[in-house]
């Protein structure tokens, strides 16, 4: 076929997707694919839901589209209300938006301007973490701490300032707890603002648990209260990406749940659609809305397709299956099969040196050298080739590179559908451990070989 499509790569062909039930997607030509990361950890519900199907043919009906210059919107409206009742206590406001790069942009300016409506100009650097990513629009991927996808553009991107990730696997010293570690690379966050000024520091940005670029890392416990603790001290905002990790996909509706801590302002997208609409969210606490309605009374940001009454339908939709009918308690037991069943066959492997995550967010790091966690020489491609390999053996996986410094490092994301059977995820395990297999072949020497 002759394509007219702009794609992500275009020395790769692509099999052309015609439908999707549940766990799995058909191209034209009948193939299967078990949907074992739900495309970019999106895909919660699995394929074809039929309540949010049912919802989106409703409001079809009704209204599909008012710009919020001149309205809202009742499924808007009813969204907003009811994530508000469902987030951690002091998050009171919603922006609707059409992605995760677009929450974070309006996150980061929603900080800025928060600072200039409460006459603290000077507050305009921004603190995040290595290894991380908050999206491709030049204002989050400046956030972001991964060097390769940061280098070509660096010359548009505003400086931003990075500290250490929470990465035990990596960075916890022998004899060290998980406690005193955390609290030691939490150290990091205020040892960064008294360097660079603490007045001058507007916002501490970070995934609860990293994703893509790291593998579903997640925090040690107290490493996040401790951040709270270091930006209440010097007035700081805390801004929590939960783009991926979010909307259940740890087991919590929202991923900060689990550190028991409440962030400033809050960024949600992926599973809040769920796939079936695009849409993203910006929450932010009563103190940061009630500064600009009692100064200028307008957010100095906006988007064409902000609070769309579909996609805001939709998400109603996805939060009624997830709480309603309270999907979302399988999320943690459904983890832990998938984590002992990924333990059991890989725990051992000489070229698997981590096993992580919470809920139906896990990774599997992958390593020359077990022992000395020695990464694959990244001209290898490893996770380039796995990738293809699975997805010819019919499993849709998030493999990626860079792992541990943006070019070193190999890992495995998974994050399939809630909705996901213990058969289906043996399914996983099988088509995983044969394309593993198989790349590993052909990079390893026999007498290395798992």
């Amino acid at each position: 076929m002759n394509s007219h499509i702009f794609p992500r790569h275009s020395k790769i062909r692509l099999p052309t997707a015609e439908r999707g039930e549940g766990c799995f997607i058909y191209d034209t030509l009948g193939k299967s694919y078990l949907d074992a990361s739900g495309g970019a950890a999106v895909s919660c519900l699995g394929h074809a839901h039929p309540t949010v199907i049912k919802a989106l043919h409703a409001q079809l009906d009704r209204l599909t589209y008012a710009h919020t210059s001149f309205f809202t919107s009742d499924p808007a409206e009813r969204i907003a209300e009811r994530l508000c009742a469902l987030a951690p206590e002091g998050l009171d406001r919603v922006y609707l938006l059409s992605g995760g790069s677009e929450a974070i942009e309006a996150a980061l300016k929603l900080a800025r301007q928060y600072f200039t409506e409460v006459g603290e100009p000077d507050r305009c650097k921004i603190i995040a973490r290595e290894q991380s990513y908050h999206g491709n629009t030049l204002g989050a991927l400046a956030a972001g701490g991964n060097q390769w996808r940061r280098q070509q553009f660096s010359p548009l991107l505003i400086d931003t300032h990075h500290i250490p990730p929470c990465y035990a696997y990596r960075g916890k010293t022998e004899g060290e707890s998980d406690f005193d570690y955390g609290q030691r690379i939490a150290n990091e966050l205020e040892n960064k603002i008294l360097e660079l000024g603490p007045r001058s520091v507007m916002a501490f940005i970070a995934e609860p648990v990293v994703g893509a670029t790291a593998g579903a890392v997640p925090a040690v416990e107290g490493y996040f209260k401790r951040i709270r603790d270091i930006c209440d001290r010097h007035g700081v905002l805390l801004i929590l990406d939960e783009v991926m990790c979010g909307m259940g996909r740890t087991g919590h509706l929202f991923a900060c749940e689990h550190d028991e801590i409440t962030p400033d302002i809050l960024c949600i997208a992926k599973g809040l659609g769920a796939g079936y609409q695009p849409i993203g969210a910006m929450m932010c606490s009563k103190k940061i809305y009630d500064a600009i309605e009692r100064g200028s009374g307008f957010f100095q940001h906006g988007h064409t397709y902000l609070g769309h009454p579909m996609a805001a339908a939709a998400a109603n939709a996805v939060l009624d299956v997830l709480v309603e009918q309270n999907l979302l308690s399988d999320v943690t037991p459904k983890g832990e099969y998938l984590q002992n069943a990924l333990s059991l066959k890989f725990g051992q492997h000489p070229h698997v040196g981590d096993i992580r995550g919470r809920g139906l967010f896990r990774a599997v790091e992958l390593v020359e050298n077990r022992q000395e966690k020695t990464p694959f020489d990244p001209a290898q491609g490893v996770a380039k080739r796995l990738k293809q390999v699975a997805q010819k053996n019919g499993l849709l996986c998030y493999p990626m590179s860079g792992t541990i410094d943006g070019k070193h490092g190999d890992h495995i994301l998974l994050a399939p559908p809630f909705i996901i059977s213990e058969t289906e995820m043996d399914l996983l395990i099988d088509k995983l451990s044969k394309s593993l297999d198989e790349v590993l072949g052909e990079l390893v020497p026999a007498s290395q070989g798992g």
